[in-house]
């Protein structure tokens, strides 16, 4: 599989548009992410104003779900057609449309009178937000191609999307404390249409060939299909249970789907997604890595802001400040630590390096105590995050090494997909195990605190196995392959590749 493009020739000093082109760059990277933050922080900061909108609107308990699920849905179903769609008709024109779908429904969830128009306009946030999300990175590595400006953009771009579930809660905490939660919907207006006005300028103009080179509507059908049915059934879980029909049969369907999917791909003379992305072993081994990673460490997020709030007592907007830490360590290594650290000694080691510290941050959280001290049990629980932005730039650029300039978007969508297949897994599976032994421990008469605690404790050590299959998938699949000697060479050894080259 051939890499992505080969670096532009260098422009000298003295060539009047260098400096030009790169200030173009990095505003492209800065609508690009700044979009990014808009649809990752609307992921989270919904969570903190969940009663607020449970009180005001009416939902039932089981209804308010859906406030979430309804957005995660389409999010997490229409990436990878949304990325191949970009390739197809243009990577800028599908970031316009998504921005443009996600900051219109914003503005009709901010509006919503009735829990069907909320979980209507939230259904459509999703949309917009695959849209979006799906194309971002296609359209950064096509920006960068140099291998030291990309890794400093990746480590930009990854920060934004790290630290932006992390200040949703801050924020969500705080608009709804001081205005209320309608406004965490219409602070999407003003920067959804900074976004728009900036990026018609910035972003690079792009034409793909269109639908006939890979209008595949029954794969297209046959992909959202499965991955809307899979989702819906890892998301209602909490609801049914992992052993009931309607979980199963679900399932069985997902599977069914996708498996069809495979085979068409196979067979169909334009595929919606060429199966040569996947014979990548750099791009399949990043995606596993990831979806296990991100198992983990959306499950951190969530059920510790639960122990913040259920065990320890505190508020909405004390949750989220009590979370910053994560959020302002992964920023920092990330935008000033794992650029350098990727190009000296390359992204194959830099990944188990914060993998490892991020395993260390699961076992601390396995000890907490039902009556913990903020600074001696969670604090370096916080700081240990920076494992995370280690490990997410290193992440990205191995996932998006093995794609074709023309895959670009496909590529990007596939990263984010298993980046939203993880999430919706993790949490559906270690919230059950954590329910499940709580409600165990509270029917043998444990206090509360103590079930509930001890609950989390195994969410997490399961979470901490999670990042060692992710260490050990790292390991045995990103390594770089061995330089083969020249026939007839004596003794010397091959001159090494470069540290940030990548696999293709």
């Amino acid at each position: 599989m051939s890499a992505l493009p080969a670096p532009p020739p260098a422009t000298t000093a003295t060539d009047p548009t260098a400096g030009s082109a790169l200030r173009s760059r990095w505003v492209a990277l800065g609508v690009l992410a700044t979009g990014l933050l808009m649809t990752i922080l609307d992921g989270s900061i919904v969570t903190v104003a969940m009663p607020a909108i449970q009180r005001d609107l009416g939902f039932s308990p089981a209804g308010l779900s859906w406030v979430v699920n309804a957005y995660l849905i389409p999010f997490g179903s229409l990436l990878l057609l949304a990325g191949r769609l970009g390739d197809l008709l243009g990577r800028k024109r599908m970031f316009l449309a998504g921005t443009a779908v996600f900051t219109a429904a914003s503005l009709l969830a901010g509006l919503a009178s009735s829990p069907a128009v909320l979980i209507a306009a939230r259904f459509l946030q999703g949309t917009g937000s695959a849209m979006a999300s799906a194309v971002g990175l296609g359209i950064l590595v096509t920006l960068f191609a140099e291998p030291a400006e990309r890794a400093r953009a990746i480590a930009v771009f990854s920060f934004t999307g790290a630290a932006g579930a992390s200040l949703g809660q801050v924020l969500g905490g705080v608009l709804t404390d001081a205005l209320d939660w309608h406004w965490i919907f219409f602070i999407n207006l003003p920067i959804g249409l900074a976004v728009l006005a900036l990026a018609v300028p910035a972003l690079p103009a792009d034409r793909g060939p269109g639908l006939r080179e890979g209008a595949d509507a029954v794969g297209a059908f046959l992909v959202t299909a499965g991955l809307t049915t899979g989702i819906y059934a890892v998301v209602e879980v909490e609801r049914y249970g992992w052993d009931s029909a309607h979980t199963l049969g679900l399932g069985a369907s997902a599977v069914a789907l996708l498996i069809a999917f495979a085979v068409r791909q196979a067979t169909a003379a334009t595929p919606l997604v060429p199966l040569r992305i996947f014979r990548s072993r750099g791009v399949m081994g990043a995606n596993a890595v990831q979806m296990l990673m991100v198992a983990a460490l959306f499950t951190f997020q969530f059920l510790v802001a639960q122990y913040l709030q259920k065990v320890l007592g505190y508020g909405a907007a004390g949750t989220g400040l009590a979370m910053l830490p994560a959020a302002v360590v992964i920023g920092a290594v990330s935008l000033g630590v794992s650029a350098r650290l990727n190009a000296r000694f390359g992204e194959r080691k830099v990944l188990p390096a914060g993998l490892v510290l991020l395993i260390g941050m699961m076992v601390l959280l396995t000890r907490l105590p039902v009556r913990a001290d903020y600074v001696s049990d969670l604090l370096p629980v916080m700081l240990a995050a920076a494992g995370f932005g280690l490990a997410l730039p290193a992440l990205t650029t191995l996932a998006m090494s093995g794609a074709r300039d023309d895959d670009a978007g496909l590529a990007s969508g596939l990263f984010n997909t298993t980046q939203q297949v993880g999430m919706a897994l993790g949490v559906a599976v270690l919230s059950t195990l954590a329910a499940a032994r709580s409600e165990h421990l509270l029917a043998g008469g444990s206090s509360a605190s103590a079930a509930l605690t001890s609950g989390y404790r195994l969410a997490f050590t399961v979470g901490a196995g999670l990042l060692v299959a992710a260490f050990a998938v790292a390991v045995l699949t990103l390594r770089r392959p061995k330089t083969r000697k020249p026939s007839g060479a004596g003794s010397a050894p091959a001159p090494a590749p470069p540290a940030n080259a990548s696999t293709p």
